[in-house]
């Protein structure tokens, strides 16, 4: 396994552990609101991805007009974590 799908798998993960959800109930094209991720639901999910990875999200990740840190979707999260890994170096 690639880091870029470790990467994917440990979000998932996350994103599951956070919904009650097994881990292949989580798709990569799955949207926070289609898995039942409320707003306090996204900020324990973005806790607990910064403890993981050990990155910092943008404090206005929820706001895509203010932030380069997508949310609108598993694969922008996971995306996004890769870009503050690598920026993180």
């Amino acid at each position: 396994m690639s880091d870029q799908d470790a990467v994917a798998q440990k979000v998932i993960e996350i994103i599951a552990e956070q919904t009650m959800l097994e881990p292949d109930q989580v798709a990569l094209s799955s949207t926070p609101e289609e898995l039942g991720i409320d707003s306090l639901g996204l900020v324990e999910v973005v806790f607990a991805i910064e403890e993981a990875f050990d990155v910092s999200v943008p404090y206005n990740a929820n706001d895509p007009s203010e932030s380069d840190f997508d949310i609108t979707s598993v694969s922008a999260v996971v995306e996004g974590v890769k870009r503050l890994i690598a920026e993180k170096g």
